[in-house]
């Protein structure tokens, strides 16, 4: 019966990974749970399969998506925090989750490429063909649709997920952070035993990368968590294949670990949650307690018998260690396991509240502090 209810599942996780496809799921907004004072609207409507967020000028967000092949601008003229418009800017491309805009071009990056669109802003009717920036990351698609991001060394951070649920590759580029300049050359590993990090951010004063990953699948309901990792420095190791979460061993790889040491976690995340998106709060419209602190979008689990995420959550951290790690939102998974919403990622606007992509009602949500 455990095996019927997994499959089960999983056709519930497929179905709502295409929920583009299939339209919109109508709720009412009075569903989500936030703290006291906090309000939650819709920011843009009808945009199938919305997953990763990249902040444009002029009120202006580039949004990707993973099965719907589209990326889309979703313009707020006025700035009321309601879009006026959403443009498709390109569509057929393969698995195009990760976008990020810098000096006026779109990147974009497909399971094998990263391409490019110059002069975005003054083409957004007609962006044309995009320029090819690299186009030698592996083809494989597990794990392979990618979040990516500049960094504050100007660089741009792009994740080869394990092309598997847990295994050993002789190719050295899976399951790392890589990084690249804009132009595609002096690609590089950063990072590595990563195993499928779909979210990060730089620490605003220390500058240092910080990145959620998604555990492994059928070690039971409870086990691995999903990881909050914190690089220092290019070159650490974060224990994939070997280790999962603070100290679990693998009952397969984890006797061939090699001696030198793995970064663990700063904070063990829920089981099978689906840690994606995350943010650091760097807005001021929020109370004090959330200053500087993380966000992370949990897209919810697919293989759990008891599903776990769909939700918002909070990490706190002293300094660079994680106090405490508590929901912030919730409501998209209802009590009786109806899934209404899967949210993806977080990007927090100039004024300080927070935006938030579903990919499963096509839409983008606002949270704004309001007391």
């Amino acid at each position: 019966m455990k095996r019927i209810n997994i499959i089960l599942l999983f056709i519930v996780f497929f179905l709502s990974g295409n929920a583009g496809a299939m339209g919109a799921r109508e709720f009412s907004l009075d569903q989500i749970t936030l703290p006291p004072g906090f309000k939650i609207s819709v920011f843009a409507d009808n945009v199938p399969n919305a997953r990763s967020i990249a902040a444009g000028p002029d009120g202006v967000f580039f949004v990707g998506s993973r099965n719907a092949g589209k990326v889309y601008a979703v313009i707020d003229t006025d700035r009321d925090y309601q879009a006026d418009k959403v443009l498709v800017i390109a569509s057929g491309l393969w698995s195009p989750n990760g976008v990020a805009y810098r000096g006026g071009d779109l990147y974009v990056a497909e399971i094998n490429r990263v391409i490019r669109f110059p002069d975005i802003m003054q083409n957004l009717a007609a962006p044309g063909e995009p320029l090819v920036v690299n186009d030698t990351f592996p083809s494989r698609r597990w794990h392979g649709w990618k979040f990516i991001r500049f960094g504050p060394d100007e660089k741009l951070y792009v994740p080869v997920g394990a092309p598997c649920n847990v295994c050993m590759q002789k190719d050295p580029r899976f399951a790392t952070i890589m990084r690249m300049d804009p132009d595609g050359r002096n690609l590089e590993i950063y990072a590595q035993g990563v195993r499928n990090t779909v979210g990060f951010d730089w620490h605003p004063h220390t500058g240092n990368l910080w990145f959620t990953d998604n555990g492994r699948d059928y070690l039971g309901d409870d086990l691995p968590p999903d990881e909050l990792n914190h690089a220092v420095r290019k070159g650490q190791h974060f224990g994939f294949p070997y280790y999962h979460g603070k100290a679990l061993g693998d009952p397969k790889f984890g006797k061939l670990a090699p001696t030198d040491a793995y970064t663990p976690p700063v904070q063990e995340l829920g089981p099978h949650v689906a840690s994606l998106g995350m943010r650091f709060y760097t807005g001021q419209q929020f109370p004090d307690k959330y200053h500087g602190q993380i966000f992370i979008a949990e897209h919810g689990s697919w293989n759990r018998s008891e599903p776990i995420g769909y939700r918002i959550n909070v990490v706190t951290l002293k300094g660079s260690r994680a106090i405490s790690y508590n929901v912030f939102a919730h409501g998209w998974l209802q009590k009786d396991n109806t899934v209404i919403g899967r949210p993806v990622d977080l990007e927090v606007l100039p004024d300080g509240s927070l935006l938030v992509s579903d990919d499963h009602a096509d839409r983008i949500y606002r949270i704004a502090y309001r007391p």
